[in-house]
C-alpha cells in the first residue's frame, strides 16, 4: 500500500462496466515527507475522498479482486483509507538513505 494526495475526480461517458457507479480519482503518490514521488495514475474511491486529501491505496489487483469478491475484476488500484496524520522518526529517515 501507498501513501496519496488526491488530485481530483475522473469523470467518463464510456468506460468498462465494471466502472459503472464507482467513483474514479486521480491519485499522485508522495513520500512519507508528502513530496511528489512518482507518476499520478487513476484509483476507485470507496471511502469518500475529494481533492487534497491524503489516501491510503492498494495497488494489487488480487487484493481489489477479494474486496470487490469479483475474481476477474479489471482494477488494480482502490483506496482503502484516509490518512490524518504522517509521523517519521528523523532517525528512521536517515537510516533508510543510506
Amino acid at each position: 500500500m501507498i501513501i496519496c494526495k488526491v488530485l481530483g475526480p475522473v469523470v467518463s461517458t464510456v468506460k468498462h462496466p465494471t466502472y459503472d457507479g464507482e467513483k474514479l480519482l486521480i491519485v499522485q503518490p508522495v513520500s512519507e515527507g508528502l513530496t511528489k514521488v512518482g507518476a499520478s495514475f487513476l484509483a476507485v474511491d470507496r471511502v469518500q475522498s475529494g481533492p487534497g486529501d491524503f489516501v491510503l491505496v492498494m495497488q494489487e489487483g488480487n487484493g481489489v479482486r477479494q474486496l470487490f469478491n469479483n475474481p476477474i475484476l479489471p482494477i488494480r488500484s482502490i483506496i482503502v483509507g484516509h490518512i490524518d496524520a504522517v509521523t517519521v522518526d528523523a532517525e528512521s529517515v536517515r537510516q533508510n538513505k543510506r
